[in-house]
């Protein structure tokens, strides 16, 4: 269907971002029509041929929203005055203007554009300032230009606008040459968006440059699967599949961006030759390299009694009996420069924790705590009762310049570094981390590495404990107090493949549904009425669904959908905001999706919504407003439903987990374990019998390509040697 055409005078913005724009339209008729869309800095007073499309906003009425634009130079002297005198040119105001079209007249324009020296005629313009008027006349149809050609190919006005910001006026001359540089320089533009760009531009299919982008957008699409490298192979082969290029094409295209230091390649144990985004290459080596520093530097050994000494004082003062387990723990985290404490719910992971900085507060030892994310570091901050940060804000990282400011030059001042929930830790994190802990001090990092590895590229737990360059203590022994708990026995009989109890005890159920249906149907219920009315719970606050996918009858996008219209209904006189295919209401419970550092919200956290404008939300993160343009609600999505990835780090007194043969590419055991243990008071599963048998026998066997572990042996060996031989 085409679009609508709309022609007028741009009367009065009344919002405008980077990205986005709410003004006033007047049409040749005079008619006042709300316009909304991304106008690219276009001032008013400027003739606009608006394209795109009217809609009906139950607030607002009536409005055009625009796809794209083009400015109409206007044809009437009184058009030109207002024209010139609408801030279009830096420095040309209404009263300047009506001077120079007053001694130029119809010819006005043509003046400025190509005879500039003749303002001087103007009362009050020199040459200097009639050069200024021509260079920021020309400087605003570079804009036009730019805007015209790339919506002319099908760029969105949001992208064109980004495009123009990054190259200027040379923006065109970029784009025709080489329209892939957009997937790798442009925030936002992906390859599949270039490259449909550069087939509108009848750039070739086989050409270099497209090879290139493709080979980095597939490497990159991997890497977001986890790896921090590929065999060559498998990438040659997957990039010949997506991108339709013979495999001679693609060979010579990863040697030039290997020349150009984009990728590196090298053979990696029986992997042979292997492929990584030199990013993911430098993390690992540098997360190797630093943690073997820190391995062999050798410091003064506490004496057994000294460490007993504390251990005792420690259980003393809490009155309680450390396990033999626990016992081990916080002697090889007095003792040894790297440890990693590991095991599932109830094993008194906690506790270890309390002795280690007990033990470190005896010896007048300073110990920073921190955890991947914010989450995740106020549970520690509540269990220890000392501060703790996310790893990104202990690290002092500057989203100035996208740099962290403790580092190897400026090393964190503590003797004992704890890094809660390591499971979450991904390389490029653990690389900042370990570079950031002086030689001398202890680094401890506490997890269960039968959880979900991380978002992120790597799986930095497993292979520091597969390097067995760290001490690692794994907990197995489940304490009586948490025996009595079914969700902590049932996670632990899942992590061991066997079927969880499902007699139905005081915390833990099951409720048999065979369709996906019928188990949306029961989850709506237990989530709005069954269980926050049995167990006293706050449905939004106290209960989460947490699901295995995305799509499906009960994955997070329907159930979220569902449950916003089963807990935050829309009410009369209450604001919302619609954006894209997303409405988003005051009270609704929503999820940061990415780290925004100016904010200071970070991917995980999760809020509730305060106010909702025309383009702006206010959203409560722990009792602190947060505002989001319309341009920035992309950040947000709605926590109704999270995936279990997203929980991880979290818990929830009552949580309840969709198990249908639908998610069977996700029934995974590591998956429903994480899910399990995100529930503190009750987990309610629903779904199959048999669904949730395949869950229990299906390990994960898609590994990760790391070379952490074997890196870090290597770095650790080469150490121990140069230290050998300085002796």
């Amino acid at each position: 269907m085409a679009d609508d055409t709309l022609d007028g005078t741009l009367d009065r913005i009344l919002y405008e971002s980077a990205e986005f724009a709410v003004a006033r339209l007047r049409r040749d008729n005079h008619e006042i029509v709300a316009i909304v869309g991304n106008l690219a800095g276009v001032p008013a007073g400027v003739g606009l041929r608006l394209h795109g499309r009217w809609q009906n906003d139950k607030k607002y009425g009536p409005q055009f929203r625009v796809t794209s634009y083009q400015t109409l130079t206007p044809e009437t002297v009184a058009g030109i005055e207002k024209y010139l005198g609408s801030g279009l040119v830096p420095g040309l105001g209404p009263e300047l203007a009506k001077r120079i079209v007053a001694r130029f007249g119809q010819d006005t324009l043509e003046i400025i554009a190509n005879a500039p020296g003749r303002l001087t005629e103007v009362d009050g313009i020199g040459r200097v300032r009639a050069e200024r008027i021509q260079t920021a006349w020309r400087a605003q149809h570079d804009v036009q230009d730019v805007m015209v050609f790339l919506q002319g190919h099908g760029v969105s006005p949001a992208f064109a606008s980004r495009i123009y910001k990054k190259y200027g006026a040379q923006a065109i001359s970029v784009v025709t040459a080489n329209p892939y540089r957009l997937a790798l320089e442009v925030w936002g533009i992906g390859f599949r968006s270039a490259d449909a760009l550069a087939q509108r531009l009848g750039i070739d299919r086989h050409a270099p440059a497209r090879a290139e982008a493709g080979l980095l957008h597939v490497l990159g699409e991997l890497t977001e699967e986890g790896n921090c490298h590929v065999p060559e192979h498998e990438l040659l082969v997957a990039a010949e599949k997506m991108l339709d290029v013979p495999a001679d094409v693609l060979a010579d295209a990863l040697e030039r961006l290997a020349a150009a230091g984009h990728v590196v390649g090298e053979p990696l144990g029986d992997r042979g030759d292997c492929i990584s985004l030199r990013p993911m290459y430098a993390a690992e080596t540098r997360a190797a390299a630093f943690l073997a520093r820190l391995v062999t530097t050798p410091r003064p050994v506490l004496p057994d009694a000294a460490v007993d000494e504390a251990i005792a004082a420690f259980e003393a003062a809490r009155r309680l009996t450390l396990a033999p387990e626990q016992r081990a723990a916080v002697r090889a985290a007095a003792r040894d420069k790297v440890v990693v404490i590991t095991g599932g719910p109830g094993v008194g992971k906690t506790t270890i924790v309390q002795a280690i900085i007990g033990g470190a507060d005896r010896r007048g030892q300073l110990v920073a705590l921190g955890a991947p994310t914010g989450r995740a570091a106020k549970r520690l901050a509540e269990t220890t009762g000392r501060a703790a940060m996310t790893l990104h804000r202990l690290l002092e990282f500057s989203p100035q310049d996208g740099a962290f400011h403790r580092n190897e030059h400026d090393q964190l001042d503590a003797d004992v570094v704890i890094c809660d929930e390591a499971s979450m830790l991904d390389i490029t994190l653990f690389a900042h981390l370990v570079a950031a802990v002086r030689p001398t001090a202890r680094l401890v990092l506490v997890g269960d590495v039968d959880q979900l590895p991380s978002v992120g590229p790597g799986r930095v737990l497993h292979d520091v404990i597969a390097s067995r360059a760290a001490t690692v203590v794994r907990l197995t022994e489940i304490f009586r107090q948490a025996a009595t708990s079914a969700i902590i026995v049932n996670a632990h009989r899942v992590n061991q493949g066997d079927m969880p109890d499902l007699a139905g005890r005081a915390d833990f159920f099951f409720v048999e549904r065979d369709d996906p249906e019928g188990a949306r149907a029961t989850i709506l219920e237990l989530a709005a009425e069954r269980i926050p009315r049995r167990f006293g719970l706050d449905p939004l606050a106290d209960v989460q669904v947490l699901s295995p996918m995305h799509r499906g009858d009960v994955g997070t996008i329907a159930l979220n959908l569902a449950l916003q219209e089963r807990l935050n209904p829309p009410r009369a006189g209450a604001a919302e905001l619609a954006f894209k295919s997303r409405i988003f209401r005051v009270g609704d419970k929503v999820i940061q999706n990415r780290n925004d550092y100016d904010k200071d919200v970070f991917n995980g956290d999760v809020g509730r919504i305060l106010a909702a404008g025309a383009d702006e939300l206010i959203v409560d993160f722990d009792g602190r407003p947060v505002s989001y343009a319309r341009d920035e609600l992309d950040e947000l999505g709605h926590a109704f439903t999270l995936s279990v990835h997203k929980s991880q780090g979290s818990e929830y007194p009552a949580v309840i987990v969709p198990v249908v043969t639908q998610h069977f590419l996700l029934l995974k055991r590591n998956l429903l374990y994480t899910a399990i243990t995100r529930g503190k008071k009750l987990v309610v599963l629903v779904g199959s019998k048999r669904a949730l048998g395949i869950a229990v026998r299906t390990d994960d066997t898609r590994l990760r390509w790391t070379w952490l572990a074997a890196r870090i042996q290597e770095a650790v060996k080469n150490a121990a040697m140069s230290s050998h031989s300085a002796r």
